[in-house]
């Protein structure tokens, strides 16, 4: 998934450039089963990186592909599909979201990463209106459809980027992810927590089961 994703969303991954590619190519219409299949590859990913977490350090031959990255901009794609796009609704793209960070919520739970379990929708997040409205030119000139009421597609993404924006950026610090827009590009420092404090954190936990 990760080495294909370069095909659509190019290297470094991104998700504005996914939308745009495949808006010069009049292939929006047809991402319900890419939804389907990241949702799974989000599953998948859960399953193995909380059941041997040291796959969570684990490196591509390629030094510009990572798992962090590239479900960076696949949630991006589908956060801007869900807030910013003028097509029919996409549940399946909201689902993705969801799957994407939860996975990255529950791998986060071993190193004892911090992350807010239910974040305001007002924000913040690390992504500027700049940067959001560069993106939105970027689509717009590729030929994507975008909302007229730009004030509130805005809102609108930062409700969606908001549940995963911090977690994937420790991510990318801790996996010294390679450089990607809206991602590794704007790591949070953060450090594996000692064994001591992941036992405690794991006692407790068996404790209130």
């Amino acid at each position: 998934m990760v080495t294909a994703l370069e095909t659509q969303a190019g290297s470094p991954p991104s998700g504005a450039e996914l939308l745009a590619r495949l808006a010069r190519i009049e292939g929006l219409g047809e991402l319900e089963g890419f939804w389907r299949d990241w949702t799974r590859w989000f599953a998948e990913l859960e399953e193995t990186h909380t059941s041997i977490p040291s796959l969570v350090y684990f490196r591509s031959p390629q030094p510009d592909r990572s798992w962090v990255t590239a479900a960076g901009a696949v949630l991006d794609a589908a956060a801007l599909v869900a807030s910013t796009l003028d097509l029919r609704r996409q549940p399946a793209a909201e689902l993705c979201i969801r799957a994407g960070y939860l996975a990255f919520r529950r791998i986060g739970d071993f190193f004892v990463m911090p992350y807010e379990p239910d974040p305001s929708p007002e924000g913040p997040v690390s992504i500027c209106r700049e940067e959001y409205d560069a993106a939105c030119s970027r689509l717009a000139e590729a030929g994507a459809p975008l909302r007229r009421d730009r004030d509130q597609a805005w809102r609108d993404f930062v409700g969606w980027r908001v549940n995963y924006d911090a977690v994937l950026r420790r991510f990318a610090s801790l996996c010294w992810a390679p450089d990607a827009p809206w991602s590794s590009d704007r790591a949070i420092r953060f450090h594996r927590a000692p064994i001591s404090r992941r036992r405690a954190r794991s006692r407790f936990r068996s404790e209130n089961i």
